[in-house]
Protein backbone atom coordinates (compact mmCIF):
# COMPACT_ATOMS: atom_id res chain seq x y z
CA UNK A 1 0.00 0.00 0.00
CA UNK A 2 1.08 3.27 -1.43
CA UNK A 3 2.51 5.92 1.81
CA UNK A 4 0.89 8.75 1.52
CA UNK A 5 2.95 11.99 1.45
CA UNK A 6 2.04 15.67 1.28
CA UNK A 7 5.66 16.56 0.43
CA UNK A 8 5.59 15.71 -3.78
CA UNK A 9 2.84 17.68 -3.69
CA UNK A 10 3.69 20.56 -1.52
CA UNK A 11 6.90 20.85 -3.85
CA UNK A 12 5.09 20.62 -7.24
CA UNK A 13 2.15 23.21 -6.20
CA UNK A 14 5.14 25.36 -5.24
CA UNK A 15 6.94 25.16 -8.70
CA UNK A 16 3.65 25.77 -10.24
CA UNK A 17 2.83 28.61 -8.20
CA UNK A 18 6.17 30.11 -9.56
CA UNK A 19 5.87 29.72 -13.04
CA UNK A 20 2.30 30.90 -13.12
CA UNK A 21 3.99 34.69 -11.47
CA UNK A 22 7.31 34.16 -14.27
CA UNK A 23 4.57 33.64 -17.07
CA UNK A 24 2.40 36.38 -15.96
CA UNK A 25 5.16 39.05 -15.30
CA UNK A 26 7.49 38.11 -18.20
CA UNK A 27 6.61 39.40 -21.80
CA UNK A 28 7.34 42.71 -23.96
CA UNK A 29 6.29 44.82 -20.96
CA UNK A 30 7.31 43.76 -17.92
CA UNK A 31 5.46 43.25 -14.71
CA UNK A 32 7.38 44.07 -11.82
CA UNK A 33 6.51 41.56 -8.59
CA UNK A 34 5.46 44.58 -6.55
CA UNK A 35 2.53 45.87 -9.36
CA UNK A 36 1.07 42.39 -9.23
CA UNK A 37 0.92 42.43 -5.39
CA UNK A 38 -0.88 45.82 -5.85
CA UNK A 39 -3.65 44.29 -8.17
CA UNK A 40 -4.19 41.24 -6.56
CA UNK A 41 -4.44 43.32 -3.06
CA UNK A 42 -6.70 45.76 -4.76
CA UNK A 43 -9.08 42.64 -6.14
CA UNK A 44 -9.43 41.21 -2.50
CA UNK A 45 -9.81 44.24 -0.95
CA UNK A 46 -12.21 45.86 -3.43
CA UNK A 47 -9.92 49.49 -2.77
CA UNK A 48 -8.25 50.75 -5.43
CA UNK A 49 -4.22 50.20 -7.01
CA UNK A 50 -1.89 52.35 -5.63
CA UNK A 51 1.21 51.76 -8.18
CA UNK A 52 0.30 55.00 -11.39
CA UNK A 53 0.23 52.06 -14.29
CA UNK A 54 -1.97 50.00 -12.49
CA UNK A 55 -4.68 50.60 -14.73
CA UNK A 56 -1.73 49.51 -17.67
CA UNK A 57 -0.61 46.73 -16.02
CA UNK A 58 -4.54 45.61 -15.31
CA UNK A 59 -5.50 45.35 -18.94
CA UNK A 60 -2.31 43.50 -19.98
CA UNK A 61 -2.74 40.82 -16.94
CA UNK A 62 -6.50 40.35 -17.58
CA UNK A 63 -6.69 40.52 -21.33
CA UNK A 64 -3.49 39.07 -22.63
CA UNK A 65 -1.55 37.67 -19.92
CA UNK A 66 -3.80 35.73 -17.85
CA UNK A 67 -5.78 33.94 -20.15
CA UNK A 68 -2.41 32.84 -22.29
CA UNK A 69 -1.09 31.46 -19.29
CA UNK A 70 -4.26 29.49 -17.89
CA UNK A 71 -3.93 28.04 -21.64
CA UNK A 72 -0.75 26.92 -21.57
CA UNK A 73 -0.84 25.61 -17.97
CA UNK A 74 -4.11 23.51 -18.85
CA UNK A 75 -2.29 22.15 -22.00
CA UNK A 76 1.04 21.42 -20.16
CA UNK A 77 -1.48 19.41 -17.36
CA UNK A 78 -3.14 17.52 -20.17
CA UNK A 79 0.01 16.23 -22.04
CA UNK A 80 1.71 15.01 -19.33
CA UNK A 81 -1.39 13.64 -17.77
CA UNK A 82 -1.71 11.95 -20.88
CA UNK A 83 1.26 10.87 -21.51
CA UNK A 84 1.86 9.37 -18.13
CA UNK A 85 -1.57 7.17 -18.25
CA UNK A 86 -0.19 6.43 -21.74
CA UNK A 87 3.46 4.94 -20.92
CA UNK A 88 1.29 3.17 -17.73
CA UNK A 89 -1.16 1.64 -20.55
CA UNK A 90 1.32 0.64 -23.14
CA UNK A 91 4.21 -0.32 -20.15
CA UNK A 92 6.65 1.57 -22.58
CA UNK A 93 8.90 4.54 -21.31
CA UNK A 94 8.76 6.17 -24.98
CA UNK A 95 4.83 5.89 -25.07
CA UNK A 96 3.54 9.64 -25.30
CA UNK A 97 0.11 11.49 -26.31
CA UNK A 98 1.32 10.85 -29.84
CA UNK A 99 1.89 7.01 -30.23
CA UNK A 100 -1.80 6.63 -31.54
CA UNK A 101 -1.40 9.71 -34.39
CA UNK A 102 -3.56 12.60 -32.02
CA UNK A 103 -0.98 14.73 -32.66
CA UNK A 104 -0.58 14.46 -36.73
CA UNK A 105 -4.67 14.01 -37.02
CA UNK A 106 -4.91 16.84 -35.52
CA UNK A 107 -2.66 18.99 -37.41
CA UNK A 108 -4.13 17.88 -40.86
CA UNK A 109 -7.44 18.74 -38.96
CA UNK A 110 -5.90 22.25 -38.75
CA UNK A 111 -3.92 22.94 -41.97
CA UNK A 112 -7.35 21.54 -43.95
CA UNK A 113 -9.28 24.26 -42.38
CA UNK A 114 -6.85 26.68 -42.66
CA UNK A 115 -6.82 26.33 -46.77
CA UNK A 116 -10.70 26.98 -46.28
CA UNK A 117 -12.21 30.89 -46.18
CA UNK A 118 -13.74 31.12 -42.45
CA UNK A 119 -16.40 33.36 -41.90
CA UNK A 120 -16.07 35.85 -39.56
CA UNK A 121 -17.21 35.79 -35.89
CA UNK A 122 -16.81 33.13 -33.09
CA UNK A 123 -17.11 30.55 -36.13
CA UNK A 124 -14.63 31.44 -38.28
CA UNK A 125 -12.64 32.19 -34.81
CA UNK A 126 -13.08 28.20 -33.53
CA UNK A 127 -12.83 26.54 -37.11
CA UNK A 128 -8.80 26.17 -36.71
CA UNK A 129 -9.40 24.48 -33.23
CA UNK A 130 -12.57 22.51 -34.12
CA UNK A 131 -10.99 21.26 -37.44
CA UNK A 132 -8.16 20.04 -35.55
CA UNK A 133 -10.40 18.65 -32.60
CA UNK A 134 -12.20 16.47 -35.52
CA UNK A 135 -8.85 15.42 -37.28
CA UNK A 136 -7.55 13.79 -33.99
CA UNK A 137 -11.25 11.87 -33.34
CA UNK A 138 -11.30 10.52 -36.51
CA UNK A 139 -7.23 9.30 -36.77
CA UNK A 140 -7.69 7.30 -33.25
CA UNK A 141 -11.03 6.20 -34.59
CA UNK A 142 -9.10 4.64 -37.97
CA UNK A 143 -5.97 3.51 -35.81
CA UNK A 144 -8.23 1.81 -33.08
CA UNK A 145 -9.89 -0.60 -36.36
CA UNK A 146 -7.41 -1.14 -37.91
CA UNK A 147 -5.43 -2.53 -35.17
CA UNK A 148 -8.35 -4.54 -33.86
CA UNK A 149 -8.36 -7.94 -33.39
CA UNK A 150 -11.54 -9.54 -32.72
CA UNK A 151 -13.14 -7.78 -29.40
CA UNK A 152 -9.12 -7.29 -28.57
CA UNK A 153 -6.87 -4.40 -29.41
CA UNK A 154 -3.14 -5.32 -29.48
CA UNK A 155 -0.64 -2.67 -27.58
CA UNK A 156 1.91 -4.06 -30.71
CA UNK A 157 -0.77 -3.15 -33.34
CA UNK A 158 -1.84 -0.05 -31.97
CA UNK A 159 1.69 0.96 -32.19
CA UNK A 160 2.30 0.18 -35.58
CA UNK A 161 -1.37 1.62 -36.85
CA UNK A 162 -0.22 4.51 -35.00
CA UNK A 163 3.02 5.03 -36.45
CA UNK A 164 1.37 4.32 -40.43
CA UNK A 165 -1.93 6.67 -40.23
CA UNK A 166 0.55 9.33 -38.60
CA UNK A 167 2.81 9.48 -41.42
CA UNK A 168 0.23 9.36 -43.78
CA UNK A 169 -1.38 12.27 -41.73
CA UNK A 170 1.51 14.64 -42.45
CA UNK A 171 2.26 13.59 -45.71
CA UNK A 172 -1.17 15.31 -46.69
CA UNK A 173 -0.54 17.90 -44.46
CA UNK A 174 2.67 18.89 -46.11
CA UNK A 175 0.87 18.86 -49.39
CA UNK A 176 -1.90 20.91 -48.34
CA UNK A 177 0.87 23.52 -46.91
CA UNK A 178 2.74 23.31 -50.03
CA UNK A 179 -0.67 24.61 -52.24
CA UNK A 180 -1.65 26.90 -49.78
CA UNK A 181 0.89 30.03 -49.91
CA UNK A 182 -1.95 32.54 -47.91
CA UNK A 183 -1.79 30.91 -45.03
CA UNK A 184 1.65 28.75 -44.93
CA UNK A 185 2.66 30.92 -41.88
CA UNK A 186 -0.38 30.64 -39.43
CA UNK A 187 -0.14 26.78 -40.21
CA UNK A 188 3.71 26.19 -39.96
CA UNK A 189 3.25 28.48 -36.74
CA UNK A 190 0.10 26.25 -35.19
CA UNK A 191 2.28 22.97 -36.10
CA UNK A 192 5.68 24.49 -34.52
CA UNK A 193 3.94 24.74 -31.45
CA UNK A 194 2.31 28.47 -31.22
CA UNK A 195 -1.66 28.90 -30.48
CA UNK A 196 -3.15 31.09 -33.34
CA UNK A 197 -5.89 31.95 -30.76
CA UNK A 198 -6.37 34.66 -27.95
CA UNK A 199 -8.16 35.92 -24.37
CA UNK A 200 -10.47 34.45 -22.64
CA UNK A 201 -12.83 32.59 -25.16
CA UNK A 202 -10.68 29.50 -26.19
CA UNK A 203 -9.19 28.97 -22.12
CA UNK A 204 -13.65 28.59 -21.51
CA UNK A 205 -13.92 26.48 -24.19
CA UNK A 206 -11.18 24.42 -23.43
CA UNK A 207 -11.75 23.49 -20.33
CA UNK A 208 -14.23 21.28 -19.99
CA UNK A 209 -12.77 18.68 -22.04
CA UNK A 210 -9.47 18.79 -20.41
CA UNK A 211 -11.05 18.70 -16.78
CA UNK A 212 -13.78 15.93 -17.35
CA UNK A 213 -10.44 13.74 -19.32
CA UNK A 214 -8.06 14.46 -16.91
CA UNK A 215 -10.27 13.49 -14.16
CA UNK A 216 -11.15 10.02 -16.17
CA UNK A 217 -7.15 9.73 -16.02
CA UNK A 218 -6.77 10.55 -12.61
CA UNK A 219 -9.35 8.28 -11.38
CA UNK A 220 -7.51 4.96 -13.34
CA UNK A 221 -4.32 5.27 -11.05
CA UNK A 222 -4.90 1.84 -9.36
CA UNK A 223 -6.22 0.21 -12.64
CA UNK A 224 -2.75 1.41 -14.31
CA UNK A 225 -0.93 -0.45 -11.45
CA UNK A 226 -2.48 -3.37 -11.85
CA UNK A 227 -1.85 -3.67 -15.56
CA UNK A 228 1.75 -3.50 -14.61
CA UNK A 229 1.84 -6.89 -13.89
CA UNK A 230 0.61 -7.61 -17.61
CA UNK A 231 -2.94 -8.65 -19.09
CA UNK A 232 -3.12 -11.93 -18.22
CA UNK A 233 -2.08 -11.71 -14.32
CA UNK A 234 -4.53 -8.73 -14.16
CA UNK A 235 -7.57 -10.26 -15.17
CA UNK A 236 -6.66 -12.92 -12.59
CA UNK A 237 -6.47 -10.04 -10.08
CA UNK A 238 -10.03 -9.19 -11.21
CA UNK A 239 -9.39 -6.14 -13.34
CA UNK A 240 -11.61 -5.79 -17.06
CA UNK A 241 -8.44 -5.66 -19.08
CA UNK A 242 -10.00 -4.11 -21.92
CA UNK A 243 -12.78 -2.05 -20.31
CA UNK A 244 -9.78 -0.01 -18.71
CA UNK A 245 -7.32 0.15 -21.97
CA UNK A 246 -10.62 1.29 -24.08
CA UNK A 247 -11.46 4.22 -20.91
CA UNK A 248 -8.16 5.21 -20.32
CA UNK A 249 -6.98 5.41 -24.53
CA UNK A 250 -10.66 7.81 -25.07
CA UNK A 251 -9.87 9.47 -21.96
CA UNK A 252 -6.33 10.50 -22.76
CA UNK A 253 -6.74 10.94 -26.44
CA UNK A 254 -10.17 13.35 -26.25
CA UNK A 255 -7.45 15.32 -23.34
CA UNK A 256 -4.56 15.24 -25.97
CA UNK A 257 -6.65 16.22 -28.76
CA UNK A 258 -8.69 19.25 -26.86
CA UNK A 259 -5.52 20.46 -25.65
CA UNK A 260 -3.75 20.56 -29.61
CA UNK A 261 -6.26 22.05 -31.20
CA UNK A 262 -6.43 25.41 -28.63
CA UNK A 263 -2.94 25.64 -28.55
CA UNK A 264 -1.28 23.61 -31.29
CA UNK A 265 1.33 20.56 -31.57
CA UNK A 266 3.37 20.68 -28.47
CA UNK A 267 6.14 17.72 -28.41
CA UNK A 268 7.64 15.52 -25.78
CA UNK A 269 5.70 17.30 -22.50
CA UNK A 270 4.17 13.45 -22.11
CA UNK A 271 7.25 12.16 -22.51
CA UNK A 272 9.69 14.19 -20.38
CA UNK A 273 7.80 15.30 -17.15
CA UNK A 274 6.22 11.60 -16.03
CA UNK A 275 9.91 10.52 -16.28
CA UNK A 276 10.93 12.97 -13.79
CA UNK A 277 8.38 12.00 -11.57
CA UNK A 278 8.57 9.12 -12.03
CA UNK A 279 12.60 8.72 -10.71
CA UNK A 280 11.88 11.56 -8.18
CA UNK A 281 9.08 10.42 -6.38
CA UNK A 282 8.85 6.73 -7.94
CA UNK A 283 5.88 4.97 -10.31
CA UNK A 284 2.77 4.30 -8.20
CA UNK A 285 0.29 5.71 -10.56
CA UNK A 286 -1.67 6.49 -8.13
CA UNK A 287 0.54 9.20 -7.19
CA UNK A 288 2.30 9.31 -10.40
CA UNK A 289 -0.77 11.45 -12.58
CA UNK A 290 -1.64 14.08 -10.33
CA UNK A 291 2.31 15.59 -10.21
CA UNK A 292 2.33 15.20 -13.42
CA UNK A 293 -0.86 17.30 -13.70
CA UNK A 294 0.91 19.90 -11.70
CA UNK A 295 4.38 19.21 -13.15
CA UNK A 296 3.51 19.09 -16.94
CA UNK A 297 1.85 22.99 -15.71
CA UNK A 298 4.98 24.30 -14.66
CA UNK A 299 7.34 22.72 -17.55
CA UNK A 300 5.42 23.89 -20.26
CA UNK A 301 4.81 27.63 -18.91
CA UNK A 302 8.94 27.66 -18.03
CA UNK A 303 8.84 26.88 -21.70
CA UNK A 304 6.42 29.28 -22.79
CA UNK A 305 8.59 32.29 -20.91
CA UNK A 306 12.00 30.78 -22.75
CA UNK A 307 9.74 31.17 -26.12
CA UNK A 308 8.93 35.23 -25.47
CA UNK A 309 12.29 35.65 -23.93
CA UNK A 310 15.05 34.17 -25.83
CA UNK A 311 14.38 36.55 -29.17
CA UNK A 312 12.38 39.23 -27.79
CA UNK A 313 10.67 41.22 -28.83
CA UNK A 314 10.20 38.36 -31.88
CA UNK A 315 7.97 35.23 -30.29
CA UNK A 316 9.50 31.66 -31.01
CA UNK A 317 6.43 28.94 -31.06
CA UNK A 318 6.64 27.11 -27.38
CA UNK A 319 7.18 23.46 -29.30
CA UNK A 320 10.17 24.84 -30.32
CA UNK A 321 11.13 24.91 -27.18
CA UNK A 322 9.82 21.45 -26.08
CA UNK A 323 11.82 20.10 -29.19
CA UNK A 324 14.74 21.50 -27.99
CA UNK A 325 14.97 19.89 -24.50
CA UNK A 326 12.86 16.97 -25.61
CA UNK A 327 15.18 15.25 -28.13
CA UNK A 328 18.33 14.31 -25.64
CA UNK A 329 15.87 13.78 -23.18
CA UNK A 330 14.20 10.97 -25.71
CA UNK A 331 17.56 9.68 -26.22
CA UNK A 332 18.27 9.02 -23.05
CA UNK A 333 15.35 7.44 -22.26
CA UNK A 334 15.69 5.38 -24.87
CA UNK A 335 19.25 4.42 -23.67
CA UNK A 336 17.85 3.88 -20.19
CA UNK A 337 14.97 1.75 -22.07
CA UNK A 338 17.42 -0.50 -23.91
CA UNK A 339 18.87 -1.49 -20.35
CA UNK A 340 15.43 -2.20 -19.03
CA UNK A 341 13.26 -4.45 -20.05
CA UNK A 342 11.14 -2.67 -17.16
CA UNK A 343 11.17 0.49 -15.36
Amino acid sequence: MMKFSTRPYLISVLVLAAALVLSVAVGSVFIPPAALWDLIRAALTGSQPLLPQADTYATILLSLRLPRTLLVAITGAALATSGGAYQGLFRNPLADPYLIGVASGAGLGAVLAMTIQSPRGTIGLLAVPLAAFAGALLTVWVVYQLARVGRTVPTTNLILAGVAVSSFCTALSSFLMLNATGELRRALVWQLGGSTLSGWQPVLAVLPYLAAGIGVLLASGHALNVLQFGDEQAHQLGLPVERVRRIVVVAATLTTAAAVAFAGVIGFVGLIVPHLVRLAWGGDYRRLLPLSTLGGAAFLLVCDVLARALMAPQELPVGLITSLAGAPFFLWVLRRAKQQSFW
